[in-house]
This record gives C-alpha cells, sequence and structure tokens, in this order.
C-alpha cells in the first residue's frame, strides 16, 4: 500500500468496539477495520459465538478481544461501557427483528425491539462519545436499514427503531462533529445475514428480494468492509450526520 492509501485508510493506533460483532455485517467490519489495523472489541450475547469470532479475527491477524452482554440488558449495557476502555470508533450493529403484523405486536415486543435497537446505541453514544470530543477525535457508525427511511415487510416497531437511528445519528453529529467525531449511518439492503433469516425461510422471497436491487442480488457481509473502513478512518473526515446506502440501488429501485 502507498504511503497516500495508508494516510487515508489505514486505522492503526486505533481502537473499535463492534456490537453485534460475531456475526452478519457486524463481524464483516470488525474484521475490516481490524485488518485496516485497530484493535477491535466485538461485543454479543453468546461467549461461544464470540470465542470463535475472536479465533476468526486472530487468524487473519487483527488484536481481538470480546465482552458478553446482551445489549437489551440496562445492567449488562453499563459493564460494557465500564470494561471497553478507551474507545475511538464505535460501530452499533447489533439488532434483535421482531416482524409481526402490527397488531400482533405486544409491549414486551416493544420495549426489546427499543432497547436492542435505540436505547443501546443511544447510551453507548452517550458514554464513549463525549469522550471521543475532549480527545478531539472519533468515528461513530450507526447501522439503520431500510425501514429508516419507508416502510417495508411489517415494518412495525423495529421499522420505528430504525428510523429513530438515523435522527440520532444527526443528533450525535450535531452535538460532536465540531470537535472531530463523525457520526453516520449506513443503510443495508437485504443482507443474507442470521437476523434475515426467517425472511429468507419464506418460499421466493429471498429472489423477489433479489430481483429488487439494481445489482440483481442480496447483499453479504463482506459487502460492508469497504464502508467500515472509509466511515472509520481520516478518509471520511468531512463526511458526518449523513445516511450511506449500502443496498445496491435497492432504495432508489
Amino acid at each position: 500500500m502507498s504511503d497516500y492509501l495508508r494516510d487515508l485508510f489505514s486505522l492503526h493506533g486505533r481502537r473499535a468496539l463492534v456490537t453485534g460483532g460475531s456475526s452478519g455485517i457486524g463481524h464483516a467490519m470488525a474484521e475490516a477495520i481490524g485488518r485496516a489495523g485497530a484493535e477491535v472489541v466485538i461485543v454479543a450475547r453468546r461467549q461461544p459465538e464470540l470465542d470463535k469470532a475472536v479465533s476468526r479475527l486472530r487468524q487473519h491477524g487483527v488484536t481481538a478481544s470480546s465482552i458478553a452482554a446482551d445489549l437489551g440488558d440496562r445492567t449488562a449495557l453499563q459493564r460494557v461501557c465500564e470494561s471497553a476502555g478507551h474507545i475511538d470508533i464505535l460501530v452499533n450493529d447489533a439488532a434483535n427483528n421482531i416482524r409481526k403484523p402490527m397488531a400482533e405486536l405486544t409491549l414486551d415486543d416493544y420495549e426489546q425491539t427499543i432497547a436492542v435497537n435505540l436505547t443501546a446505541p443511544y447510551l453507548l453514544g452517550q458514554h464513549f462519545g463525549p469522550r471521543m470530543a475532549e480527545r478531539g477525535w472519533g468515528r461513530i457508525i450507526n447501522i439503520g436499514s431500510q425501514q429508516s427511511i419507508s416502510a417495508f415487510g411489517n415494518s412495525g416497531v423495529y421499522g420505528a427503531a430504525k428510523a429513530a437511528i438515523a435522527g440520532l445519528t444527526r443528533s450525535q453529529a450535531e452535538a460532536w462533529s465540531s470537535s472531530g467525531v463523525c457520526v453516520n449511518t449506513i443503510i443495508p439492503g437485504f443482507v443474507l445475514t442470521p437476523l434475515t433469516e426467517p425472511a429468507q425461510a419464506v418460499p421466493g422471497r429471498v429472489e423477489q428480494l433479489a430481483a429488487r436491487h439494481m445489482v440483481a442480488r442480496n447483499g453479504v457481509p463482506a459487502d460492508f468492509e469497504g464502508a467500515a473502513v472509509f466511515l472509520s478512518g481520516d478518509a471520511s473526515a468531512f463526511v458526518t450526520g449523513q445516511m450511506l446506502f449500502v443496498d445496491g440501488g435497492f432504495f432508489v429501485h
């Protein structure tokens, strides 16, 4: 790599916290950020899956560790904040996806969805954002959804939470960008991950969704590696408060 590209995209000396980092988009982003030079801490609920994910990251030369926590649990969330240490890059990828018809959603469905998809990114941002601002440099990447900007497939409370993530990004960018903290949302298309397995199980659904993307296929986690490195480093120093659509043309089709 030339010195020019290294200066633009190297993450050496940075430390990243990636929630939902044991699988799917979160793991792909953790790998990309780590292979670009950052130390990576991944968070997910299950320790066995975390151990496997950390092992995979280390096989690529990434300095990686993990914290097992259910981000829907406020006590566990506080433990993540207290134990993660110095963080330069925060990636809020952890999510749940309860997609029942609107009238069938329960209060518990609502509370679980808001806790993981909105409250956790908000509280992690409230902890790490001001510390990044004090140091004069930071990056926060929030993962949105097509439901951030349109109703699609029983959006329900998941759609409300993901719409709020785009608003949270703008609020965080307004608060901290002048102190060197850039905050952006990535909007995926339909991506083949464990989170979307219920939709994948519907006969014909995968093919139907692939046809809706301009690139004529569904997304895979590796599609997010380049965006992760770009939004985590100095190359994106003038990009903040934005929604970056990594969706194969899904939204504009």
